[in-house]
Formats: C-alpha cells, sequence, structure tokens
C-alpha cells in the first residue's frame, strides 16, 4: 500500500425526513441562494420543504441548471451572487447541480477570468462561498467531495477542477428523494457509481486489502440494487443502499494508498463534451474497450473482480480477465446502456476530433501506468465502435 493522507470534513445528515436539518446547519440571517436544475423538485415539494427550513435566512433561488453545467449559465448565477451579496449556497439537484454551484462558490470569490479556474484545474481557488447540498440523485459523489466539472458550450469543453475550498459543509441524502426520478436517470447513476469504483480498483494489485474489499463490496451491493430500484423506485432499501455506494464511490477513501486510473473518464467527457451524450453513456462506451486494449496491465485485478463480484471460478488469469469484462457489460446493458457508439449513431469519424481534444487538454499519457497516449486512446475508440 502506498502512503496516503485523508482527511474528508463533510457532514452527512442521511435518511427519512432529514431536510428540515438545514436549519441547523446554515448560519441564520444568511443570504441563501438555492441552485437547482430543470425545476423536478418544484413538482415534487423538495423546494419547499428546502425553504421551509431556511426560515430564518433571506432565500434567493437560481433554477436551470443544466445536466453538464454550462459554464455560460454559472457565470450569470455569480452576478447575482456578487450582486446582491450572496453569502451560502445550497444545492438542491444531483451532480450537475452540486457541480455548477461549486463552480459558483469559487467564481463569486475570483478576481481573475474565471476561466482561470478551470484552466487550472483549479489551483487558483484560494477561497470560496460555504455549500451545502441536498441530493436528489445519486451518482457523481460530489456531495463529499472536492472535485466539479464544468462545460464551456462555446468552444465544447468539458473540464474539472478539484479544491478543498468547494467541498460541502454538509449534505442531506434522503433516499425517498430519488422514488420519482425517471429510469434512466437511476440507471446513469448507478453506472456512474459504478465506474467511479472501478476507475480506482482496476489498475494494478498494491496490497491494499481494506479498499479492495471495500471496492468490491459497493461493486456487489451496486449489482443486487441496482436493477431492484429499476424494477422498484420505491424500494427504499435498494434506494438507500445505492445513494450511500455513489457518495462512498467517490469520497476520497477507495483511492487512498492505490494506484488510480481515470482514462476512462478523461476519454468519456470528451465525447459528452462534443457530442452531448450521457456521461455515464460514454463511461459505459469506454471502459470496456479501454480493458480489452490494456488487458496486460490490468489482468490481475480483472480476474480478482471476476472472482470477488462475479463468483467466476479460478481459471486462467487472462480468461478470468475477459469474463469479467463481458460481465461488466452484460451489467450495463441490464441497467439499460448500451456499450458502442454505433449505438448512439456516432461512428469512425468522430475518433480524431476526441483525440485532438484530448490532445488539447494535456489528458495524453493518462491511466495508471499513463501508457494510454493519443495512439492508445485511439485504438480504444475503435474498439468501442
Amino acid at each position: 500500500m502506498e502512503n496516503f493522507i485523508f482527511h474528508n470534513p463533510v457532514k452527512i445528515l442521511f435518511g427519512k425526513n432529514q431536510i428540515v436539518q438545514i436549519s441547523q446547519e446554515v448560519p441564520k440571517d444568511k443570504r441563501v441562494m438555492i441552485v437547482y436544475g430543470g425545476g423536478s423538485i418544484i413538482k415534487t415539494g423538495v423546494l419547499q420543504r428546502v425553504k421551509d427550513a431556511l426560515e430564518n435566512d433571506v432565500v434567493f433561488e437560481f433554477g436551470g441548471v443544466e445536466v453538464n453545467p454550462h459554464y455560460e449559465t454559472l457565470m450569470r448565477a455569480v452576478d447575482i451572487v456578487k450582486s446582491e451579496n450572496i453569502d451560502f449556497l445550497l444545492a438542491v439537484g444531483g451532480g450537475s447541480v452540486i457541480d455548477g454551484t461549486k463552480f459558483i462558490a469559487a467564481a463569486s470569490k475570483y478576481q481573475g477570468d474565471p476561466w482561470d479556474i478551470i484552466k487550472s484545474y483549479g489551483s487558483v481557488v484560494q477561497e470560496a462561498l460555504p455549500i451545502g447540498c441536498v441530493l436528489t440523485l445519486a451518482a457523481t459523489g460530489s456531495e463529499m467531495n472536492s472535485v466539479a466539472v464544468v462545460t464551456r458550450t462555446e468552444t465544447k469543453d468539458k473540464l474539472f477542477f478539484d479544491s478543498k475550498h468547494i467541498m460541502p459543509k454538509f449534505s442531506v441524502l434522503e433516499p425517498e428523494i430519488t422514488f420519482t426520478l425517471p429510469k434512466n436517470q437511476t440507471a446513469n447513476g448507478v453506472v456512474d457509481a459504478f465506474i467511479h469504483i472501478l476507475e480506482q480498483y482496476i489498475t494494478y494489485p498494491a496490497n491494499a486489502k481494506i479498499q479492495d474489499r471495500f471496492a468490491e463490496s459497493l461493486l456487489n451491493t451496486l449489482t443486487e440494487d441496482g436493477p431492484k430500484a429499476i424494477v422498484n423506485p420505491d424500494d427504499y432499501e435498494a434506494r438507500s443502499n445505492i445513494m450511500w455506494c455513489a457518495t462512498m464511490a467517490l469520497n476520497g477513501m477507495l483511492s487512498t494508498g492505490v494506484p488510480v486510473d481515470w482514462a476512462t473518464h478523461m476519454i468519456g467527457q470528451e465525447i459528452t463534451g462534443l457530442y452531448g451524450l450521457d456521461h455515464a453513456q460514454t463511461l459505459a462506451i469506454v471502459m470496456p474497450a479501454l480493458w480489452t486494449v490494456c488487458k496486460a496491465d490490468k489482468s490481475a485485478k480483472l480476474a480478482q473482480y471476476a472472482a470477488s463480484v462475479w463468483n467466476i471460478p479460478a481459471e486462467d488469469e487472462s480468461v478470468m480477465a475477459d469474463r469479467a469484462i463481458e460481465c461488466t457489460i452484460k451489467f450495463f446493458e441490464t441497467m439499460g446502456l448500451k456499450t458502442h457508439l454505433s449505438d448512439y449513431g456516432l461512428g469512425e469519424e468522430i475518433i480524431p476530433v476526441v483525440v485532438e481534444k484530448l490532445k488539447e487538454h494535456g489528458h495524453i499519457n493518462i491511466g495508471e501506468k499513463q501508457k494510454i497516449t493519443a495512439e492508445v486512446a485511439t485504438e480504444i475508440l475503435k474498439l468501442a465502435l
């Protein structure tokens, strides 16, 4: 196991009727902006519940944050924050809303060009407004980490930034809120969380038994309860396990002391930025192809994954790796996600465009061994056709 430092200060309020606890977490007499997405929280009554909990604060609203939040939209929110002297942000939504709120928090305090925050991957961020979250979609884990992803539609750039200053102060996780999600959003969330775990697990052995077994327990839970939530959306226990899995998948615990990959995300986010596919869709396309191309470096962990998650009997390591890839593809498709670019009407013509974006963003020599060059990325995308 490698050396590591782990610190996560986010307070989690999990379970039924936790929104009322916001009144204890947001300081009284604050000027609070609630940030949300398309308005489903209005129909479900979540927005009103949040506002009721903020009865001792001055409340503003900013809706319309997109899936893959747009820089241009977020900058309108920054203008309001500055003009209205907002001093606390409350994200009510899924990962995109939370990511967008994190950017608003940082950009509202930054004196230079806000795009510098993205270009520097967060290194220029020295302060940010405090943030709280009410999670409505279990997927990204953004409610308990320091990372945000923003898309600039003008240039079709989808990039992340990371800063300790944008860690939420608290996050409310009420599984019942997710009962009303459309099936495709539930499926995307499960697959997104599943792949977050795999990016930190399917690398090479580091004798990190705790991290490995923790990852395997999360993966097993998602394979068990993901399909249950699709069949029975009101299954509270399944929704609870999925929500906590998604949070634990990306709060830093799995990546402590181990090598991590993230190449699937680097390639997938370029496809989303350029062609608008859902984040989880691109990950489900890229990961099996990447594993196949990079199997020699990943075969030991793929075999371990085959045995521990898919109950594949011990045999030749290479054969077990192949079986693991097959089982993963089947799981994605069981959840309703396709695993080829052609399933979404995309062909070979996109490959040089995606690879050029990877080069533009410096995402070459990626992966746990920095072996995925532009040429290897091309090979992966060809296999993903």
